[in-house]
């Protein structure tokens, strides 16, 4: 299995608009991040953990010919509001898209993407199937098993998602010792790290390397990264052995 870094940028993506910060006017590739993203690709089918602003120049990156079905994370518009282009998808497979999300996620969808659940069905919008998840192992239409992680995002649930010696969490700032030892054990961890002062509602770097510590995984990458973080090397140069930056692009064989 492959996991590909779509977007290891936060709400407003690097570079953010109209900023002349050193980040954002930066000509170095690794400074430059869409919306948070991850492609998981398992033998012939691919799946997309959310659908943020730059899905279909993240498809388009990537050359995704074919999608199996999209993973939600939150009802937040950075990780959701790409989820019209699912359509070229459809027409090309001749298929629904399957969704998994949770109840809250489902109530965000009906409402941002009135027209794809009304009964009037205009011709060519996008064709998706929700599958409702809860807090417990759901598997994918291939089999594969998705273990959620529940942490807060301020006050807003969100779930992160294990996937054998994988875990991906994006947008947490609590997560409870419950919810901790369903990570335990995992070799590669992605855990979203904003920047270095607090917030909040995310993760600052103190934070998240305190997280890693206490996971202990083989590899852990950050991502969710603003531009108020820094460049990307240098970033990387005060980094434990172990933790790397993210970024657009990265795959990692698991």
């Amino acid at each position: 299995m492959k996991i590909t870094i779509l977007g290891s940028g936060t709400s407003q993506g690097v570079p953010v608009i109209a900023c002349d910060c050193a980040v954002c006017r930066s000509s170095d590739a690794l400074d430059k991040r869409l919306r948070s993203s991850i492609l998981i690709s398992d033998q012939t089918e691919n799946f997309v953990i959310d659908t943020g602003p730059d899905f279909r120049q993240q498809m388009l990156n990537h050359d995704v010919k074919s999608l199996r079905a999209v993973i939600f994370t939150h009802e937040h518009k950075d990780h959701l509001a790409g989820l019209d282009d699912v359509r070229a998808f459809n027409y090309k497979e001749q298929r629904d898209m399957e969704v998994f999300c949770t109840e809250a996620v489902e109530i965000a969808l009906r409402r941002e993407f009135q027209y794809v659940f009304s009964n009037d069905r205009y011709p060519g919008i996008p064709s998706i199937q929700i599958n409702r998840i809860e807090n417990k192992a759901f598997k994918l239409p291939n089999g594969l098993t998705l273990l959620p992680i529940e942490v807060l995002h301020y006050k807003m649930p969100v779930f992160g998602y294990r996937i054998g010696d994988f875990t991906y969490i994006t947008d947490a700032k609590t997560i409870s010792e419950t919810e901790k030892q369903k990570v335990k054990g995992t070799k590669i961890l992605v855990v979203n790290a904003l920047h270095r002062s607090e917030h909040i509602s995310h993760f600052n770097l103190d934070e998240a390397l305190a997280f890693i510590a206490e996971i202990k995984p083989e590899t852990a990458y950050l991502t969710h990264i603003s531009h108020l973080f820094g460049k990307h090397q240098e970033i990387e140069k005060e980094l434990p052995p172990n933790v790397f930056l993210a970024y657009d692009g990265l795959t990692l064989e698991i």
